[in-house]
């Protein structure tokens, strides 16, 4: 909403969950709409109310599994409605559940972890007999354990980690008698700064309107989480296997690669990808890219400039995750007050710092402060 609205396009945000920062933002309304999971004929109709509320034919740009899924479900219906790639959208949703992605992946050669899709306890002991551990299992969705029971220890989690079979079992069986299905891999070893992001759009002909490759120099949660910080990098490697594999699937639309380089044998590895706008996409922009708009104009049939990453230099920060981030890499003994906050020395670019937008930048400072002395005195208890 932000970046396009600054190229002058009237932006509004569309979501189902009020809490999001959407409602806040000054850079366009946002608009509650039902659950599409769960009330997927009321979300097309409200679709379409919204479209002749706005009036001509909007551009759709998800930036959440859900609307992925949900825009790729009901393409049909909305496509005389709404403006995006009817021919990419099913692809989008497909590679939106891990089970499909990394099938897709292992099919085009893309280097993967050992990966397989589980629908029984039968099916993860049959894994767990010829697995390297540690492994971990997560949902084929994200959202299919959001909905777990709120005493359920994996709800809302995105992964779960395993140090032996025992554990995997272990982890298993708390989401088993909701969802069996699951997926489990073998982890790839490594620190958080060994993990990459690749940021791309795709034009309707097929061709790269622009990319860039960035390096996370620290997540939340430690470990398996999103990044809280990352650099613009040049790493042709990524790029050209990113390349080839979206160019092998015709893919269409903006799309991040989460990747790590495994430091057991040096080779780059698939973790996931995100068929969407997603929130480290946004340091393109302050790396000379604007993917968005790049995208926008594609879909409208507008000539798109050709951008290349130019500035590599900055800092990419999501305060969100920062705040939680310290305490947990300070009992981990990976960081110091003084690197911690020598990060922040400029040049940097934030996500969600814009005092033009203060009241989403005000909570989340409010945020990001209570997270921040939540790890500090549990730090200091520990040290204790």
């Amino acid at each position: 909403m932000r970046d396009l609205s600054r190229r002058g396009v009237r932006a509004f945000g569309v979501d189902c969950l009020p809490s999001h920062a959407g409602f806040r933002s000054r850079y366009g309304k946002s608009f509650l709409c039902p659950d599409p999971d769960r009330q997927p004929a009321e979300w097309v109709a409200f679709m379409k109310s919204l479209a002749r509320e706005l009036g001509g034919k909007p551009v759709i740009v998800p930036a959440a599994d859900i609307f992925v899924t949900a825009l790729g479900h009901h393409a049909s219906e909305l496509q005389s409605d709404y403006c995006f790639s009817p021919d990419s959208v099913a692809l989008q949703a497909a590679l939106a559940t891990k089970e499909q992605q990394y099938a897709l992946a292992a099919k085009a050669g893309f280097p993967c972890p050992r990966t397989e899709p589980i629908r029984n306890r039968a099916g993860l002991e049959a894994f767990c007999r010829g697995a390297r551990f540690p492994c971990l299992i997560k949902p084929r969705s994200q959202r299919e354990w959001e909905v777990l029971p709120e005493d359920n220890p994996l709800r809302g989690k995105k992964i779960a980690t395993a140090e032996n079979a025992a554990e995997l079992l272990q982890r298993y069986s708390h989401a088993e008698p909701f969802q069996p299905h699951a997926v489990v891999q073998e982890i790839i070893a490594g620190p958080d700064d060994a993990k990459y992001c690749y940021l791309s759009a795709y034009g309707r002909n097929r061709e790269r309107l622009g990319h860039c490759v960035v390096r996370q120099l620290r997540t939340h949660p430690l470990g398996f989480g999103s990044a809280s910080m990352v650099q613009p990098v040049v790493d042709e490697e990524i790029a050209e296997m990113c390349d080839r594999f979206l160019r092998s699937l015709g893919y269409v639309g903006i799309c991040e690669i989460e990747l790590k380089r495994d430091t057991r044998d040096g080779k780059v590895r698939l973790i996931e990808v995100n068929p969407r706008w997603s929130v480290t996409a946004d340091c393109g922009r302050y790396a000379g890219l604007d993917l968005g708009w790049q995208h926008y104009l594609d879909l409208i049939g507008e000539p798109v400039p050709a951008l290349t990453a130019t500035r590599f230099d900055l800092r990419h920060i999501v305060l969100y995750r920062e705040g939680p981030a310290f305490g947990q890499y300070l009992d981990a003994g990976l960081t110091t007050w003084r690197k911690w906050w020598g990060a922040y020395l400029p040049p940097v670019a934030f996500f969600d710092f814009d005092w033009r937008d203060w009241k989403v930048t005000g909570k989340t400072v409010y945020d990001a402060v209570r997270a921040l002395a939540g790890g500090i005195l549990r730090h200091w208890k520990l040290r204790r």
